[in-house]
């Protein structure tokens, strides 16, 4: 009888399977293949080394700095050599802001790389899906990348039921 009923839930199961509809995107080959994406890169990339010279610069200076120090420590006297030393670790500190300034994860280069390649982002993702939905596909996946979802249409998911099943309350208006 177990047998007729793992039998019986995994045919449904194929069959809810099988009237799906799945596509997959490759979108590196998209991006390669758009002149303004490749130029959004040549200009990062430019303003990236830009950046990356003035903070080296600035560790130069640095470094030159504690030479200098290093050089004539032994005829300071302590007070001077104290307010040396606090002049290098403050130039370190200030190259180090910059680096972080221009380079972290909320830096000047992501908010540069977010101005010029999202938009173009943006539009092959509304490609994506309005492909998706005139081919009446329920999944498209992204093989470039693995296996990551660009659109999955909101019939197919089961996101609120499942929540609804463990007990929370669903506001689906803010999906």
């Amino acid at each position: 009888m177990k047998r007729y009923l793992l039998f019986a839930v995994l045919s449904v199961l194929s069959l809810c399977t099988y009237a799906q509809k799945y596509a997959c995107v490759d979108t590196d080959y998209i991006l390669s293949n758009v002149p303004e994406y490749k130029q959004a890169q040549k200009e990062l990339e430019e303003v990236s080394l830009q950046w990356q010279k003035e903070i080296e610069v600035k560790f130069q200076a640095v470094d030159k700095l504690y030479k200098a120090f290093q050089a004539e420590a032994v005829l300071l006297p302590n007070d001077l050599k104290t307010q040396k030393e606090n002049e290098i670790i403050a130039a370190e500190k200030e190259a180090k802001n910059l680096q972080k300034q221009r380079f972290g994860s909320e830096g000047d280069l992501a908010k540069k790389r977010s101005e010029l390649i999202k938009p173009i982002q943006d539009r092959i993702y509304n490609a994506i899906e309005k492909v998706a939905q005139e081919k009446n596909y329920s999944v498209v996946f992204d093989k470039s990348s693995g296996a990551t979802i660009l659109y999955v249409d909101g019939k197919t998911d089961i996101s609120d039921l499942v929540l609804a099943e463990l007990g929370y309350k669903v506001n689906s208006s803010k999906r």
